[in-house]
């Protein structure tokens, strides 16, 4: 939907929670991850860029039930929350394959085999965040092209109607 009503000052705010989203991607799920895997911290290291990642999604969400922000920014706020869901999803998938790498891991009576089960299993765990993570970075870039236009996805529109102008 194209929002006329949006003054050049909206659009470039409405660019900013696709902009925060984006580097929290890069930061916390393509920089970070792969730092506590090369240093060894174990598993529960990955709680660290979860844990950064979960905050900047709270903020996301918190920021775009805001009152006080316009409709277009508002609107581009929920957009973003939008893609956010997709990633918690990609969280959910890893986690389920983390805890199908625990429990076969753990049913093995080779020690040597259960290590060897846990790390492969924890690798590929990894893949659906990963792929999540490149698709919602790429959707977030066209997101943020959208705010420059003054567009507002329909579906969005439909769920947060405009105000009467």
């Amino acid at each position: 939907m194209q929002y006329s009503a949006a003054t050049a000052q909206e659009r470039k705010d409405a660019q900013a929670p696709h902009n925060l989203y984006i580097v929290g991607l890069f930061l916390f799920d393509l920089f970070m991850t792969p730092a506590v895997i090369g240093l060894k911290i174990g598993m529960i290291g990955l709680l660290i860029p979860l844990a950064f990642s979960g905050a900047l999604i709270a903020y996301i969400w918190l920021r775009g039930r805001s009152s006080a922000l316009p409709w277009f920014v508002a609107a581009h706020w929920k957009f973003a929350f939008a893609r956010c869901k997709v990633l918690m999803l990609g969280y959910a998938l890893t986690a389920a394959l983390v805890l199908v790498a625990w429990l076969l891991s753990s049913i093995s009576d080779d020690h040597n085999m259960s290590a060897i089960l846990w790390t492969a299993m924890t690798r590929i765990a990894l893949m659906p965040t990963l792929i999540t993570v490149m698709i919602t970075a790429v959707l977030e870039f066209s997101a943020t092209a959208q705010a420059v236009k003054g567009e507002v996805p329909d579906k969005i529109a439909a769920a947060f109607p405009p105000p009467a102008v």
